[in-house]
């Protein structure tokens, strides 16, 4: 029998994911501490006492979303062993197909639409994911070059900017409502304009 006033246990992993959904699908702003403990399944003192404020749970879980879909972009880049596919595979694997999940974009991309550049922890945050994930495309255009594979004229820095940018392009058309079909041509016309001729 547990002691009375004695706070109720809850996996703290499982009610981060709650959080993170309900950040994703809304932003920092309009979500509001009840939409958090609805989403969590815990009390408002739970929350606080686990996770601090609603900034510092924003920035939690901001930071499990980026290392779960940075970890998959790398995942999707890096398997094909052509080079080039790997970077279509990194694009088209943006088109959820779930049409829920595809709707809501990215948190990161709505991070920046939402506090841009004026929020120094999250501009530390993109930029240490960023980085990890263009000096991954960056080397992967390389090795396509050498491959003969990517256009030897393209600046290699240039074209993995261009990739970046390309992606969170795709994340804003599906928030959008972009369908799978067209996020793949997005994929698929952005990687061939890489391509050797």
């Amino acid at each position: 029998m547990k002691a009375a006033g004695r706070p109720r246990e809850f996996d703290r992993e499982l009610a981060l994911q709650g959080a993170m959904k309900v950040f994703w699908a809304k932003g920092f702003a309009a979500t509001s501490m009840e939409d958090l403990v609805s989403a969590m399944g815990i009390g408002r003192q739970s929350l606080y006492n686990a996770f601090g404020d609603k900034r510092q749970l924003y920035l939690e879980a901001l930071r499990a979303y980026q290392h779960a879909t940075t970890s998959a972009h790398l995942a999707r880049l890096d398997a094909p062993a052509s080079p080039l596919e790997g970077i279509h595979d990194l694009l088209a694997g943006l088109a959820a197909p779930d049409d829920e999940v595809r709707a809501l974009g990215c948190m990161g991309v709505g991070s920046v639409c939402e506090f841009g550049a004026a929020d120094a922890d999250l501009a530390r945050l993109r930029e240490k994911t960023g980085r990890m994930l263009a000096r991954r495309v960056l080397a992967r255009l390389r090795d396509g070059q050498a491959r003969s594979e990517v256009a030897a004229t393209l600046d290699a820095e240039q074209a993995a900017r261009h990739v970046l940018m390309t992606m969170a392009g795709i994340q804003v058309a599906a928030r959008g409502g972009a369908s799978v079909k067209e996020i793949r041509k997005m994929a698929r016309f952005a990687t061939d304009q890489l391509a050797a001729r």
